[in-house]
């Protein structure tokens, strides 16, 4: 949970574009960040794939007045509301786009890579996503919490992932630690804007807190080795830790979503 998704993206500056807050350009910007291209295929009206900017734009022009992102994971679909076969497709990808207010429309991304592989290299792969567009059911997307229980629920999710960390002596530690920690830190200290203009403030602080409990995360997931660990560990340690890890990421990726849906949120409210 180190990078943001990129149904995040899309849903923030999608919703900021679509409310006119920013321009097309400026929105394709911001959604495709370190990819190489964006495509959207399988819209309403159109023959075959077409670029990001014309995309969000024939989205408006179907009445989409909103985006909203789901994050879903085998046996918990959150932010998901059908049918099976968009279901299926966005738990494969583990995230999706929502539009609403106009036609019920799915967007699920497929990443397509080229070039050197190894973590080495990751700077020189060229990446392209296709958007996936399907049908979706009208109704209330599963388990997703507003930002006030989002909120508590992080505060006790960031206890319980600090008292992990502690009990497994590996705060700070070993390489994979450290490497988890100094992408937190460098993400933090550019100051990136974490939303886009029309969202709430307590939306900003709920994603923040959801992207620390996550770190916190990744650094606990990569202890697990006994590389990290400076001893033996047994598959049945390893899967101890990994139940204890469970509660705590599903409480983030909740987060997640009611941060990225507040825009539609709100909207719906006035």
């Amino acid at each position: 949970m180190l990078t943001e998704p990129r149904s995040g993206r899309l849903a923030a500056w999608g919703n900021a574009l679509l409310a006119g807050l920013i321009s097309p350009d400026d929105a394709v910007h911001r959604v495709v960040a370190e990819d190489a291209l964006h495509r959207i295929d399988g819209l309403p009206g159109e023959d075959g794939p077409v670029g990001l900017s014309l995309g969000l734009g024939r989205l408006r022009a179907l009445g989409t007045t909103g985006l909203r992102v789901a994050l879903p994971v085998t046996g918990h679909p959150l932010g998901l509301s059908g049918p099976p076969d968009f279901n299926a497709r966005a738990l494969s990808a583990q995230e999706a786009v929502i539009a609403t207010g106009g036609h019920p429309l799915g967007l699920v991304p497929e990443v397509y890579e080229a070039g050197p592989g190894g973590a080495a290299a990751d700077a020189d792969v060229h990446r392209e996503v296709v958007w996936h567009c399907l049908p979706v059911r009208d109704a209330p997307p599963a388990d997703v919490p507003s930002l006030g229980e989002a909120e508590r629920e992080l505060a006790e999710a960031l206890r319980e992932a600090t008292e992990l960390l502690s009990r497994l002596d590996v705060a700070g530690s070993g390489p994979v630690a450290e490497a988890a920690l100094e992408a937190y830190r460098a993400r933090a200290e550019r100051g990136r804007e974490v939303l886009a203009p029309g969202y709430p403030p307590r939306a900003v602080r709920v994603l923040e807190l959801a992207q620390r409990v996550g770190a916190l995360i990744t650094i606990a997931q990569g202890a697990q080795g006994p590389q990290e660990h400076g001893s033996a560990v047994s598959a049945s340690q390893i899967a101890a830790r990994a139940e204890a890890l469970r509660p705590v990421e599903r409480t983030a990726r909740r987060a997640q979503v009611a941060a990225y849906n507040a825009y539609v949120e709100e909207r719906e409210r006035h």
